[in-house]
Parts: structure tokens; sequence; C-alpha cells
């Protein structure tokens, strides 16, 4: 397929998909569009990465649409999130009798609409159409947030539309700044908003003027990735979404905007001399993430709200990385890939054990392992991998990043990474423990596992497991190319 064409149906697919799920009569027959419409995404996200791996960035006629390394990279890592969180939507969404045809219409329409906006993320030249997608499916997801519509969800779908919306606004005034920075004759009106053309001019921007921008941008993109202390948002979101909506969240939509975030970070850099400025915000925001989401997580009760504050941490931890610069960088996006994967499986489990036991109250969940072998071993296992245990892939991308600083000379980010890391071990610990193996006060008849629920469980386990023994060649190449381009290079 001709490259251009290729970029845009990444755009068009999930579009199309979306209005198809409007006219189809039933759940059943949506939920098989909504499987068919990814798994063609995933098929277009791997074409499009080994064209940029063999021959190099792909940019449209018109300059708006543009896929390089760091790009295609995100896309491959978001389709599998939605393969994965689409399997478990079908699984979940068939243990509720709420789910009328209309309803699930309109969540296929929504789940595919969010994919889109988050396309147009990742394949956008234009920082301001990049804004574009985010708001998109920022507005697109708080409606998924409240499918199933109570208070509390309307309540956490205001919440999160009105925190979030300060966020983007204030992305949005760093995106206008970023524009300004390249003053006339420097760059054409048209041409002040395309990445390519910044960065080719990156060293004679106005360096005071970007400043004050990424400024704006970090909190405004920081705002919705989740980094504290703009994160109040996230575990009112997690606990009222259904688990599917909540594993897209974690799994992916946090990661687009600290993507966001890293297409400014060499714009920025070559502008100010390479002094690491903007990279010190990155560290400062990744290590306070950490350190909030260590506070929360010991005193949690609800599942879904701990597991949202993990998604803080994690989020803290790939700031870190990236602002550590390098090899950081490299264990950041790594990272970016475990977290996902490791967190769209907690919440699948997560979200079949609230319907088995009517609650995601943690001190009512009680012998998981036993009442449902499947799915309460794939939450203790899923939150082992979360903690960094050993062999599994975030324990390196984890013990990477502290690599690279010890390297920087960075002991505070460092001691600080490994206190709030080992707060974390030890509370959350305590509770995958108290879940796992405490005796229920009312035993329950064992739950039967269907073969969907243990393909969902078991592949991403032993994913994780391979991952951190060995990495293929081809993802390290992936990996430090997209890692190069968070450095400066359009590679």
């Amino acid at each position: 397929m001709n490259p251009e064409l290729l970029i845009v149906a990444l755009l068009v697919l999930p579009a199309a998909g979306a209005g198809l799920c409007l006219l189809l009569p039933s759940p059943r027959a949506v939920f098989a569009a909504i499987l068919a419409c990814v798994a063609g995404m995933a098929a277009l996200s791997a074409a499009a990465a080994a064209h940029v791996h063999t021959r190099g960035p792909v940019r449209t006629a018109w300059d708006w649409l543009f896929v390089d390394s760091l790009s295609t990279y995100n896309l491959l890592v978001m389709t599998l999130v939605f393969l994965m969180s689409s399997a478990a939507a079908r699984q979940y969404f068939r243990g509720e009798d709420r789910l009328s045809p209309h309803l699930a219409r309109r969540f296929g329409a929504l789940w595919l609409g969010s994919l889109s906006g988050m396309n147009l993320v990742l394949i956008s030249n234009s920082v301001g159409l990049m804004w574009v997608g985010m708001e998109a499916a920022t507005l697109l997801t708080a409606f998924l947030v409240c499918i199933h519509r109570t208070q509390a969800s309307l309540e956490a779908t205001w919440k999160y539309l009105l925190i979030c919306s300060v966020g983007i606004a204030f992305a949005f005034m760093g995106t206008l700044l970023t524009a300004a920075s390249a003053h006339a004759p420097l760059l054409t009106p048209a041409e002040s908003l395309l990445w390519t053309r910044l960065l080719e001019v990156a060293p004679r921007l106005d360096a005071d003027t970007l400043k004050v921008g990424f400024v704006f941008l970090i909190v405004g993109y920081g705002t919705k990735a989740g980094l504290a202390p703009m994160h109040s948002w996230l575990p009112d979101a997690h606990s009222q979404a259904p688990a599917p909506v909540s594993a897209v969240f974690s799994g992916f939509m946090l990661s687009a905007s600290l993507y966001c975030i890293m297409r400014f970070v060499p714009l920025v850099e070559a502008a100010t001399g390479n002094s690491g400025w903007c990279l010190r915000f990155l560290v400062l925001f990744g290590v306070v993430s950490i350190l909030v989401s260590a506070a929360f997580i010991v005193f949690q009760k609800d599942l879904k709200r701990l597991l949202a504050y993990s998604s803080v941490e994690h989020m803290g931890i790939i700031a870190l990385g990236v602002g550590l610069g390098g090899l950081g960088t490299f264990a950041a996006l790594f990272h970016t890939l475990n977290h996902s994967i490791c967190k769209t499986l907690a919440f699948f489990c997560a979200g079949r054990l609230g319907q088995i036991y009517g609650t995601h109250d943690m001190s009512r969940l009680a012998g998981t392992v036993k009442r449902a072998p499947v799915c309460g071993s794939g939450l203790f296992w899923s939150f082992l991998a979360l903690l960094g245990m050993a062999p599994f892939a975030i324990f390196m991308s984890e013990l990477q990043i502290l690599k690279a600083a010890a390297d920087a000379g960075a002991w505070w980010p460092f001691s600080l990474f490994l206190l709030g890391a080992g707060i974390i071990f030890v509370g959350a610990l305590r509770h995958a423990i108290s879940m796992a193996w405490r005796e229920p006060g009312e035993p329950g008849k064992p739950e039967e596992a269907v073969w969907e629920d243990v393909f969902l469980v078991v592949v991403p386990l032993v994913a994780l497991a391979v991952l951190g023994l060995w990495m293929p060649e081809l993802l390290k190449q992936m990996l430090w190319r997209a890692a190069n381009t968070v450095a400066g290079s359009a590679r």
C-alpha cells in the first residue's frame, strides 16, 4: 500500500468503524465489529512500523500527517492495548445484564471514536492537530466512564471533564507559545505548528517563549497523563468506569499524553543549547508522582482506585526515565510497553472479580485464588509484575532507569525512586496477599473460567516474563530509534 494512503487509513478505519457500530442490531455484532476494526488497525500499524523501520519516516503531501519511529512504536503499543481491552470488553459485558443493543451501539461508537482520536494524536505532524486529537479523545472517553449512569459515575465523569479540560486548555496555551517562538521570518504562520519544520529550526527558536510554553505543556498534558499533583481525576474515573475502559485509560491514554510531551522535548532542548532545562521538569514531576502514589496506595481500600494510583506511579517512572535521557529514555519507552500489557491484564482481572464478588472493596475480596482461580491468580501475578518483581519485564525497565540515574549522578532521584518503590512494594503486596489467600467470611462456589479468560490472563503474563528475560533485536532497534527521536533525530 502507498505509505501516504496507509497513514490516512489509520485515521479513517476506526472512524468508519465507529459509524458502523451505530447501525448494528445486537451487542454481539457490535463487539465483532470492534474486534475486526482493531485487528485491522493492528495490521495497518504493523505495516507502518515496518515501512518506517526499513525506509524511514513518512509524511503526507500536505504535511499535516507524519509517522516516524516514535509514533509507530506508540501505534503498536496502542493497538496491542485496544486488542486486549476489546477482547476483555466482550468478556466483561457478557457478565452483565445491563448492556442493551442501544447501549452496546453507543459503547462501540465511543470506543472506536476514542481510538480514532488517539490515532490522530500519534500520526499528526501538526502540534495543533495533535492537541485536537487529545481533546477529541478526552471528550469521547468521558462518556465511556458513565456508560452505566449512576450518581457516582456521573460525578466522576464531570470531574474528569472539568480537570482534564483545564489541563487541555493549558496545553493549548503551550502549543500557541511554541508556535510563537518560531517568529517570522523563521517560519511562516502555516509552518509554525508543523513538528518537522520546528525541529529543523529548533536551535533558532526563541528560547524564553519556548520555556514558558513548555511549562504550560507539561502541566496541561501532565494533567491528562495523571502526573501528580494534577492526578486527582484519575482515581474517581477508574473506580467508576467499566474495567475495559479503565484498561484503555491506564494502558495507553495516559501514555499518549506523555507522548505529546516527548514531542516537545527535542525542540526545547535544541533551543536552550541542550542544557537539560526541560528534562529537569520531567524528573521533578516523575519523582513527585512516585512519592504521591506511594502515600495513597498504602491506605487504599478499593481495588480499582489502587490500580489507578499504581498508574500515577508508573507514569512518574516513565517521566523520570525520559528526564534522565539516553538509556533512561530507552527504558521509559520499554516501560510504556510493559506497563500497558500488565495494567490491561490487571484491570481485566479486577473487573471480572468485581462481577463475581459484587464489589471492588478489597476487604471483601478474599480467597480470590480459590473462588476464581484464573482471574484471582492473574490479579495476584499482575500485582507482582507491577511491583517490579523479577523476572517480569517491569523489573528490567525499572532497573535500566535506575542505572541511567546512577550513570548521570542523579542520586536524589535515584534514592527517592527507591524509597517510593519500596513503600509501594510493601503496601501493595500486603493488599495482594490478603485478597489472594485470606479466608473469605462467606465461601462461594468456585467460578468456572472459559477459555477466553484463560487466554487473556496467560498470554500477557507469558509475554511479560519473556520480555523480562529476553528482548528481541527488532524491539531493541525500535526502542533505540524512538529514543533517538526524543533526543532530536527525525528518524
